[in-house]
């Protein structure tokens, strides 16, 4: 098992920066596309892996309003902790007088959100191999925009793309450490498994409902809103997929 959990947290972190990356050699507007299509499916993966994995798990292991408090404290806990992590957008007028302190916010806040994905993901393995397929492949989909993101931030601070490269593998490679000792904690710990399951599945949710979906709403145009929905859709499919096979 731990040979699974260990590959899986390789390519849902370092994996996911080392994509990103690759993606910075293709044409400016052809990476925009692909950015877009991916934080679309990203919405839908997400979804699918909270609601048809991580929830029903975790209530065939716990009571259902003990597993509705843990979604509602995770997401109160995730509200606050964007607030205080402000690496992925910055709606300050004055950003750009500050740009230079952009690249270790971005990196100290990558490395905790990664580290809380590590969790998720040896969390998931831990229920079974396929709740911890499709949740690595649901952190797989909405961390490659996210870091290409990440990259554009830290190239505008001054950092070249080797060393926007390296720094964003090193706090990616959080999640590795953070996953492997939750794989070994919980291994002896089985009851704590669904408490996870719920709060994991609360941060999928902010995610989904608090960061990708608003970003989708800012178009508004049909053409853009009907690929919206079928790359939602799309997400969802792959999750209920990968949980049938």
């Amino acid at each position: 098992m731990i040979v699974y959990v260990f590959f899986a947290l390789v390519a849902g972190s370092v994996g996911s920066v080392a994509l990103a990356g690759l993606l910075l050699l293709v044409k400016k507007d052809t990476l925009e596309k692909i950015s877009t299509i991916l934080l679309y499916l990203a919405g839908g993966t997400l979804l699918g892996a909270a609601f048809l994995g991580m929830l029903p798990k975790a209530l065939l292991l716990m009571d259902i309003q003990k597993v509705l408090s843990i979604v509602m404290f995770g997401i109160l806990f995730f509200f606050i902790l964007e607030k205080f992590i402000l690496w992925r957008t910055c709606h300050l007028k004055d950003c750009e007088r500050h740009i230079k302190a952009v690249a270790p916010m971005i990196l100290i806040g990558d490395a905790f959100h990664n580290a809380i994905d590590g969790i998720i993901i040896a969390t998931s393995f831990l229920t079974s191999i396929e709740l911890g397929i499709f949740v690595t492949f649901s952190v797989i989909f909405h961390e490659i925009p996210q870091e290409l993101a990440d990259f554009g931030l830290l190239l505008k601070s001054g950092l070249s793309h080797r060393k926007a490269l390296i720094y964003n593998m090193l706090s990616g490679s959080s999640a590795i450490f953070t996953g492997i000792l939750a794989y070994y904690f919980f291994e002896n710990m089985q009851s704590l498994i669904p408490y996870a399951l719920a709060f994991s599945a609360s941060s999928f949710f902010y995610i989904a409902l608090a960061d990708l979906i608003p970003e989708m709403h800012k178009k508004t145009n049909i053409k853009e809103s009907l690929l919206q929905i079928v790359l939602i859709i799309t997400g969802v499919a792959i999750i209920y997929l990968i949980k049938k096979i």
